[in-house]
């Protein structure tokens, strides 16, 4: 089973402080979300954790090897992103488009080639986007260039799932269908689960375990019921949160 451990990890942009001593550790079938304000760092601690941005001190381990002395595709094979808008500049269509996430694990020989379109066709009917498999991307609106980003990940079959604001352009029905399918993931292969998102009760619908990152480099981080308090929100985002339990869920809303 894969496991993401980040140790002492500490981050900073521009002499701006994000994170200090961080460490946490992300095992199989858990999901964690990842909350503060803007510009916090969010983002940032997600590039970090793949190594596209540089950390000023820490590391991060995946199954026990520091992340930094793996090549690309080791950890393309093991992690998949989810980043902002990620495939706005593509000129590709639909399939051609979901079909990248298989690059980590191509092979030369025939029946991996076609194992792959299987999964892909697999990929494309979950996602509802059977319709648009042949339709460029610079023809679809936001939210089914969303959904593609996401099945584009879902075919590269990753152990962990870093989500970078996954439900941006989604309806209300989107949001909760698409993540449903990833967090199904976390059975069948097992995997887990790390996501950063603006929506707070989304988070808490989906999520298990949070980090909450505050100003100032800090965190709090546990399960969902030690860090998601009307006390901690209110200090993370700066104004007063409260919340309120329905027969399913626990909402918060700004008061």
């Amino acid at each position: 089973m894969t496991s993401l451990k980040i140790e002492s990890l500490t981050l900073s942009i521009a002499d701006k402080l994000l994170c200090r001593d961080l460490s946490l550790k992300i095992s199989a079938n858990e999901c964690w979300g990842l909350l503060g304000r803007n510009g916090v760092g969010k983002t940032s601690l997600i590039h970090s954790i793949i190594g596209i941005r540089t950390i000023d001190s820490g590391k991060v381990l995946l199954d026990s090897q520091n992340i930094s002395e793996l090549s690309r595709r080791e950890v393309a094979k093991k992690i998949g992103v989810l980043f902002q808008d990620s495939i706005e500049t593509l000129s590709a269509t639909v399939l051609e488009t979901i079909m990248l996430g298989r690059h980590p694990h191509v092979q030369s020989r025939i029946k991996d080639n076609l194992d792959d379109y299987a999964l892909v066709d697999s990929v494309i009917s979950e996602l509802s986007l059977s319709e648009l498999s042949d339709r460029q991307l610079s023809s679809l609106s936001g939210g089914e260039r969303q959904r593609v980003a996401i099945a584009t990940l879902l075919a590269q079959t990753p152990n962990i799932f870093l989500l970078d604001e996954p439900s941006n352009h989604l309806d209300i029905a989107f949001q909760i269908s698409v993540l449903d399918t990833i967090k199904s993931k976390l059975y069948e292969r097992p995997a887990s689960i790390l996501m950063a998102t603006h929506d707070i009760n989304l988070a808490a619908r989906f999520c298990d375990y949070f980090v909450l990152l505050l100003e100032n480099g800090g965190h709090l981080q546990g399960s969902k019921k030690e860090v998601l308090t009307a006390e901690n929100l209110s200090k993370a985002y700066g104004c007063k949160i409260q919340s309120i339990q329905t027969k399913e869920n626990t909402l918060y809303y700004p008061v």
